[in-house]
C-alpha cells in the first residue's frame, strides 16, 4: 500500500486527491496507532504507527490510498487504549462491543440546495425532538422517530405556519448513563450524525434528506449544539463550520458559556448563519405576567420590543427545560417522581399556577380558565417583536404529567402524543390563526426596533404605551394591565391598540386618538378561541372596559 505523509489539517477524516488524510491530536511523549477494520470485523484488517517525529506540534497525520480504506472502520489506539476520533464524520457500534468511526466515500446530490436565510423577524420557530416528536404510535408517519419521520410532518408545519424548526441533539451521543440520555446532553461525537435516528443505514443521509425537505418547504433547520465546558473551543468552531458546509445547516442554538460566541460571531464562515441562544428571560417575565404577578409591567415593556437579531435569543415561554405550556397551567410543583431521583431534580422555580387545582381536572371553570390562560400565553409570544419559539406540542395541548425535566424519559412521557390534535383541534386552530394574524400586521414584526416621533411623519411615535388614561404609561407597582399602541407608517399607515389585562378584575383602558376619518375597530380577543371573527366599531372610541386576564387587539380603519 502507498503511504503518504499526509497534512495536519483539517483534524479528522477528509479527503484529497486519491488519498484519504487521518490527523489526531495524541499528547507528547504518547504512543499512537490508526487500526483500520473491515465493516463488523473484530480484529483489524491494517496497522499504522503514527509517529511523534512525524508529526507537527502534537498533530499526527497519515494519508493513505482511498481504495484501501473505503468502507472501512477505524479507530485509534493511544498507549495500548483504543480511542475513537472525536472529530469522526460517523461512528457505530461494531462487532457487538466497540465503538468506531467509520469511513464514507459516497457523495451526495444537494440538487443545488442551500440554507435559507430568513430574516430573524419573518421567522416563526418550532422547537423539538426528532425522536419524540414521531416515535409514539399516534404519529401515524411510517419511520417513527426519525429525520424521515419529521419528513412526513412537514405538510403539518406548513398548514400551522411554521418556517424554522430548532433541533434538540441530533449528533452521536451516548443513550445510555446512570440514567437513560434521551435529549442527547453531555459527552458526545460532535460531528457524527446519530444513527438511531435514521430510517435506514445512512444516517447522514437521512439527516441531508430531511434538510433539502425542509428547504424545499420554505422551513430552516437549527441545530441545538449543547456542548460541554470540556469540549475545546477549537473543535466548536470547526463543527458548526462543518454542519453549515456540510449539511446546509440555517442556524445553532449554543451555551453561551461554554461556545466561544465572539469567535463564532466574527468568523467568515458563520457570518450568515444564525447563531442564537436559549435566554429565559422573556420566558420567566411573561410567566409571571400571565399569572398575575404585580411590579412587571416595565420589563413586559422591553420583552414585547426586544428585537433577537440584536440579543441572538428567541422568545419562548416553554421550552424542553421545564414545563410544556398545558402543564403551566395544570400543576404549581414539578411532578419528577418517574425520573428516579426523588423529585429532586428540574427547576423549583417555575413561575407556574394550577389555576385552583393540582393536575387534571373535571371542574369547567378550571379548565375554561387553563384554556383562557393558554391562549394570552401563545398571544403574548406571537406578538411580541422577536423570533417566537413554540415548543412542538405546546399548540395541541401535549402534557407530560407536571414532569419538568423529561431528559431520562425516552418513553410516552416525553413524546407527543398526536390524539391530543384531535381532542384540542379548536387550540390548533387558534394558535394557526395568531400566526397568521402575526404575518398581517408588521408592527407585530418589524425589521427594526419601533422608534419614537423622529420615525413618523403625522406626530404618532411608531409605539407607546397607554393604561387608564391615554398617553400615560403604567407606572403603578400593582399595575397588571398595559395598552400597546402601534402607528405603522410604511406601505400604508396601520394602526393598532393592544390591551393587555392581566388583572383577575375587569380594567378600563383609555383609546389614543386617531386621524380624522378613522374609527377603532376589535378585531381579536382570547376571551374566545376565534381568530378571524368579524370586526366590531367600538361605540365608545374613547375608552373600552377589558375583563379580568383578557387581551384585545384593536385596529384603527
Amino acid at each position: 500500500m502507498k503511504v503518504r505523509r499526509g497534512y495536519p489539517l483539517p483534524l479528522g477524516v477528509s479527503e484529497k486527491e486519491e488519498y484519504i488524510n487521518f490527523s489526531v491530536a495524541v499528547p507528547s511523549g504518547k504512543d499512537c496507532i490508526l487500526k483500520l477494520y473491515k465493516k463488523g470485523k473484530e480484529k483489524s484488517a491494517s496497522e499504522f504507527a503514527l509517529s511523534e517525529t512525524d508529526g507537527i506540534g502534537e498533530v499526527r497525520f497519515i494519508a493513505l490510498p482511498k481504495f484501501s480504506v473505503k468502507d472501512m472502520e477505524y479507530i485509534y489506539e493511544i498507549d495500548g487504549k483504543p480511542q475513537v476520533d472525536m472529530y469522526a464524520k460517523s461512528v457505530i457500534e461494531s462487532d457487538g462491543k466497540h465503538m468506531r468511526g467509520q469511513i464514507s466515500l459516497e457523495e451526495y446530490d444537494w440538487e443545488e440546495d442551500k440554507p435559507l436565510r430568513i430574516p430573524y423577524h419573518e421567522v416563526v420557530a418550532y422547537g423539538l425532538h426528532i425522536k419524540g416528536f414521531t416515535n409514539h404510535s399516534s404519529s401515524k408517519v411510517k419511520q417513527k422517530g426519525t429525520f424521515q419521520g419529521v419528513v412526513e410532518k412537514i405538510p403539518y408545519l406548513q398548514e400551522l405556519g411554521i418556517n424554522q424548526i430548532q433541533c434538540m441533539p441530533v449528533y452521536s451521543f451516548q443513550e445510555t448513563n446512570a440514567y437513560k440520555n434521551y435529549w442527547g446532553y453531555g459527552d458526545a461525537f460532535c460531528f457524527a450524525v446519530k444513527n438511531s435516528y435514521a430510517a435506514g443505514a445512512n444516517a447522514e443521509n437521512a439527516l441531508k434528506d430531511m434538510i433539502k425537505a425542509c428547504h424545499k418547504a420554505g422551513i430552516e433547520v437549527v441545530l441545538n449544539l449543547p456542548f460541554t465546558s470540556e469540549t475545546p473551543k477549537q473543535l466548536i468552531v470547526e463543527c458548526l463550520r462543518y454542519y453549515v458546509m456540510e449539511y446546509h445547516i440555517d442556524g445553532f442554538v449554543l451555551n453561551p458559556y461554554v461556545a466561544p460566541m465572539d469567535n463564532l460571531l466574527s468568523d467568515p464562515i458563520l457570518t450568515t448563519t444564525k447563531l442564537l441562544t436559549y435566554n429565559d428571560d422573556f420566558q420567566n417575565v411573561m410567566r409571571r405576567f400571565i399569572k398575575s404577578d404585580e411590579g412587571l409591567i416595565q420589563e413586559v415593556v422591553w420583552k414585547l420590543k426586544q428585537q433577537t437579531q440584536e440579543i441572538k435569543s428567541c422568545n419562548y415561554i416553554t421550552n424542553h427545560i421545564g414545563f410544556t405550556l398545558q402543564d403551566l397551567v395544570s400543576y404549581g410543583v414539578k411532578h419528577n417522581e418517574a425520573n428516579g431521583e426523588d423529585n429532586n431534580d428540574g427547576p423549583n422555580y417555575n413561575h407556574s399556577w394550577n389555576c385552583g387545582e393540582e393536575g387534571p381536572s373535571r371542574r369547567k371553570t378550571i379548565n375554561d380558565l387553563r384554556k383562557k390562560q393558554v391562549r394570552n400565553a401563545f398571544f403574548l409570544l406571537l406578538s411580541a417583536q422577536g423570533t417566537p419559539c413554540i415548543l412542538a406540542g405546546d399548540e395541541f395541548g401535549n402534557s407530560q404529567k407536571g414532569n419538568n425535566n423529561v431528559y431520562c424519559q425516552d418513553n410516552e412521557i416525553a413524546w407527543l402524543n398526536w390524539n391530543d390534535l384531535k381532542k384540542h383541534q379548536e387550540l390548533f386552530q387558534y394558535v394557526k390563526g395568531l400566526i397568521e394574524l402575526r404575518k398581517e400586521f408588521p408592527c407585530l414584526h418589524p425589521d427594526k426596533e419601533l422608534k419614537g416621533l423622529q420615525e413618523t411623519r403625522y406626530g404618532v411615535p411608531q409605539i407607546s404605551y397607554h393604561e387608564e388614561e391615554a398617553w400615560k404609561a403604567p407606572s403603578r407597582v400593582d399595575s397588571r394591565q398595559l395598552g400597546v399602541y402601534y402607528h405603522w407608517e410604511k406601505d400604508d399607515t396601520v394602526d393598532c391598540f393592544i390591551a393587555y389585562n392581566m388583572h383577575w378584575e375587569k380594567k378600563k383602558f383609555a383609546l389614543p386618538t386617531l386621524q380624522k376619518g378613522k374609527e377603532w375597530y376589535q378585531i381579536f380577543t382570547t376571551e374566545t378561541s376565534v381568530v378571524d371573527e368579524n370586526e366590531i366599531q367600538l361605540e365608545n372610541q374613547r375608552e373600552v372596559h377589558i375583563t379580568g386576564r383578557t387581551i384585545v387587539m384593536f385596529v384603527g380603519k
